[in-house]
């Protein structure tokens, strides 16, 4: 095989509410940290160890829209997508670097309590828009292949 790989795949917590910047022709970008969490214990001293790491994840148009609206800080979620590097100046002309994953779907985990039937109701709206976003096919879309 030839080809190259970039995937992520995360199921984390929302450090922070998403944040969207809008540009001129309708599109947006929504950004918010993700945190995910990994527990062991330590053999010699028999403690539970938690580290957690942290995200930047990147959505945009019709998807960040629906995490705008449906996410909150805390709340559970599972991430697709790639990892992109960007390259910046700070304040003091030094170059920087981001790493951010580039969110091509998601998926709500988060039981909400507040409203039971919107709860359900979220859900399609959630995949129907990230499949928007994907580039591949998915399988209703071929329900005429003969496997």
């Amino acid at each position: 095989m030839s080809g190259t790989l970039n995937k992520v795949m995360l199921i984390g917590h929302l450090g922070d509410e998403v944040k969207m910047h809008y540009f001129d022709g309708g599109n947006c970008v929504g950004r918010f940290p993700l945190a995910t969490n990994e527990t062991y214990t330590n053999k010699q001293t028999n403690e539970r160890i938690t580290n957690t790491e942290w995200h930047n994840i990147v959505v945009r148009n019709k998807a960040a829209e629906i995490c705008e609206k449906y996410l909150t800080k805390g709340d559970k979620v599972y991430i697709e997508g790639r990892l992109k590097t960007r390259k910046w100046q700070d304040d003091k002309g030094n170059d920087r670097y981001s790493t951010e994953i580039q969110c091509t779907d998601f998926m709500f985990l988060s039981n909400k309590n507040e409203d039971s039937g919107n709860a359900s109701s979220q859900q399609p709206e959630a995949n129907q828009a990230t499949r928007e976003t994907t580039s591949q096919p998915t399988a209703e879309d071929n329900d005429d292949l003969p496997f």
